[in-house]
């Protein structure tokens, strides 16, 4: 079956496809489909090889290795598919590779935990090197400890022909940051003036081959609608600024009392504890059927001013009471508790005494969990009874 590419690549790309360009930047919002549009250019880019017999590389890499199986290694899987090629190649999970059966043509996908690792890696005869998710760099610094490792890898003794490349191709794509002073947003101004760097920014909106389905579009105006700010850095990839405020406080919204044509179908908790100076908090979620969150109640400790202070076996028992008096009151189990990954004394005081476990919250970059509650605030999703107890200060968990 022949396939045209112009049925896979939206117009937008045509540039990038076809620049002589050694450096490329792919930039832009979500739903661009620029990574996928650079994993049909590295599948494409193979195909001269394989019919002249020669073995090539193709290097794929992420800073961290764990993410490459569900990222940079199912791009290309599905590249092959919609090429008509797959059957050509041998898929080698445990491995990370791909290898065209016949020539020995490999997709190498590597983690860049440590640079300095990747500087012995020899994998010869390399064509193309696709960085995905460069904001998870620390620095421009990295990547330059990496490039010459597989430069100097170009194939050297190839058969002459037109659509062969002279020269390693080197691919990046990433969706900026917020932050202008972010280091990849400073780093990719400076590019904007090399004549060796092609940069190129993308958006959902240039989707002319209608591949966003409806329901897609539909979540976009969603997000467009109830926080414009959060919509045009997360699908137009616009450096917004960080603002003056996290949270934008307008996108929590008010509930008199529980809706009637929406229930509860589950009950979360969370906990984030003090004990000398801070406060105790924990509040009580609700997960309804459309998909909304709603702040049922809060429990709210402080140890300021107070001579005696509530040791852990103390807390324990209070939030035990909080979660039973939830519990009865909306006639649900709690589904799932979780607590302040730094907590230890409570977490085993609660256990010991009730003999259930709280789930430590799993903690990642900072920026990265402001953006998970900014995402579900940006949807609209997020509600809060009006009640007393909603109203002291809170320490969120999500």
């Amino acid at each position: 079956m022949k396939v045209l590419m112009s049925q896979l690549v939206n117009p937008h790309f045509r540039e990038m496809w076809t620049t002589e360009k050694p450096y490329i930047i792919c930039k832009g919002g979500r739903g661009s489909f620029k990574s996928s549009t650079i994993s049909l250019k590295l599948v494409a880019m193979t195909k001269a090889y394989i019919q002249d017999r020669e073995r090539v590389s193709i290097v794929c890499i992420r800073k961290n290795a764990t993410y490459l199986r569900d990222s940079c290694y199912s791009q290309i899987t599905w590249a092959l598919n919609k090429l008509g090629v797959a059957h050509e190649f041998q898929f080698l999970i445990s491995q990370m590779r791909i290898v065209h059966k016949l020539t020995g043509t490999t997709f190498y996908f590597y983690g860049a935990d440590d640079p300095l690792k990747l500087k012995s890696n020899i994998v010869g005869n390399v064509v193309a090197v696709w960085f995905e998710e460069v904001t998870e760099f620390k620095n421009a610094e990295e990547l330059d400890q990496i490039y010459p490792t597989f430069i100097r890898q170009r194939p050297k003794d190839s058969k002459p022909n037109a659509r062969k490349y002279d020269h390693v191709k080197i691919f990046h794509s990433y969706n900026p940051p917020k932050n202008p002073y972010d280091w990849i947003n400073e780093w990719v101004d400076q590019k904007k003036f090399m004549d060796s760097f092609f940069i190129d920014h993308s958006t959902y909106e240039h989707d002319e081959l209608g591949i966003n389905d409806k329901e897609q579009l539909k979540l976009i105006e969603t997000y467009k609608q109830n926080d414009p700010d959060y919509y045009r850095w997360l699908y137009l990839g616009e450096v917004i600024g960080l603002g003056t405020n996290i949270y934008n406080m307008d996108h929590f919204h008010r509930l008199d009392e529980l809706p009637n044509d929406d229930y509860i179908l589950r009950l979360y908790f969370s906990t984030d504890s003090g004990h000398q100076i801070s406060a105790t908090t924990c509040s009580c979620y609700a997960l309804t059927q459309k998909g909304n969150v709603i702040l049922l109640d809060t429990y709210y400790y402080s140890p300021e001013g107070k001579a005696n202070k509530k040791a852990p076996d103390d807390l324990a028992k209070d939030l035990n009471q909080f979660i039973v008096k939830c519990e009865i009151t909306y006639n649900k189990f709690a589904y799932k508790m979780t607590i302040d990954s730094a907590e230890g004394a409570l977490k085993n005081q609660y256990y010991k005494d009730y003999g259930d476990h709280w789930h430590s919250v799993a903690k990642s970059k900072k920026v990265d969990m402001i953006d998970y509650v900014q995402n579900l605030l940006a949807q609209g999703r997020f509600f809060y009874l009006d009640t007393d107890a909603n109203k002291m200060p809170t320490g969120v968990l999500f």
